[in-house]
């Protein structure tokens, strides 16, 4: 599931800054993947209570939520859609605490209610500053905005912020069903979770990368960098919450912020549909998958 949502998930951190040639690939992806597990291990454990208020866990219910979040987005990542991990996870999680009753669905509402926040988040903190630059071209942000130079050097920086805020943020996808099984303790659930999402980034990413970096609305370096700082910021105030959210749906609410900036011509409407498409049936098919295996476990058992 790491390595799946790694390289469907995390893959958003670099795309902006790897297609508009800001950053190679192995540069941006070796520094995301640094900056992912500090996060992870310095905030990361706030998320891992989000998932044990929504159902009780045990070593077949952790195992069987696993393997169905990872086998969606690994479908996902194949067709190049940057779907929503966290969805995938709490889709399965529903899915297979259907068949106990265990569902709990107050905290459950906050969790839906940041599926349509992020977006709007992501895009408000992109659309801003990108919008005011434009509009005023001759401050000294307005210059320094033409240069390459500082450009990059912008992207280095928030493509490490957007890391470390997606390794707080996002572990808890990873492990945070082992952590309330009580299989594993917080520390090395971070760890082990961060690892796994640093390998699919250097891996499996640059089909999705396509997609976010380059398909949905076409990036100028400045306008990636944008992109990147409107997720990170994004990321980082659900991490604080300890609400786990979806990289991919603040990266694409931002990538749609400069979208509308630009005019909204500029968007792609063929490739949005099928990102909302990924994003409506991740918690779909990860719950129809979570609750078969959880009945053929249970003919095992």
């Amino acid at each position: 599931m790491g390595w799946a949502q790694g390289a469907n998930d995390a893959a958003n951190l670099v795309g902006p800054a790897v297609e508009t040639l800001a950053l190679r690939f192995w540069t941006a992806a070796s520094l995301a993947s640094v900056f992912l597990v500090l996060g992870a291990v310095m905030v990361g454990s706030r998320g891992f209570a989000t998932y044990g208020a929504i159902g009780d866990q045990t070593l077949l219910t952790s195992f069987a939520v696993m393997i169905a979040a990872g086998l969606t987005v690994t479908g996902m990542t194949v067709i190049g859609l940057p779907v929503s991990g966290t969805q995938a996870v709490f889709g399965a999680i529903v899915g297979g605490s259907l068949l106990t009753g265990g569902v709990h669905f107050e905290p459950l509402l906050k969790i839906f209610l940041s599926w349509i926040l992020t977006p709007l988040g992501g895009l408000v903190a992109a659309y801003i500053p990108y919008r005011l630059i434009s509009l005023h071209p001759q401050t000294l942000f307005g210059r320094l905005a033409t240069r390459e130079r500082f450009v990059r050097i912008g992207l280095i920086v928030v493509t490490a912020y957007a890391a470390y805020s997606y390794g707080a943020n996002n572990v808890a996808n990873i492990t945070g069903v082992f952590v309330k099984a009580g299989l594993i303790l917080p520390l090395p659930a971070a760890l082990v979770g961060s690892g796994a999402l640093a390998l699919g980034i250097l891996t499996f990413s640059r089909r999705v990368i396509r997609t976010v970096g380059s398909r949905l609305v076409a990036l100028n370096p400045f306008a990636a960098l944008a992109v990147v700082l409107g997720q990170a910021i994004t990321l980082y105030v659900y991490a604080l919450l300890g609400v786990p959210v979806s990289a991919s749906q603040a990266v694409v609410g931002a990538v749609l912020g400069i979208g509308l900036a630009k005019g909204a011509r500029t968007i792609d409407t063929r490739v949005l549909r099928r990102v909302l498409f990924g994003w409506l049936g991740t918690p779909t098919i990860a719950c129809g998958i979570s609750i078969g295996l959880s009945l053929l476990l249970r003919t095992v058992q």
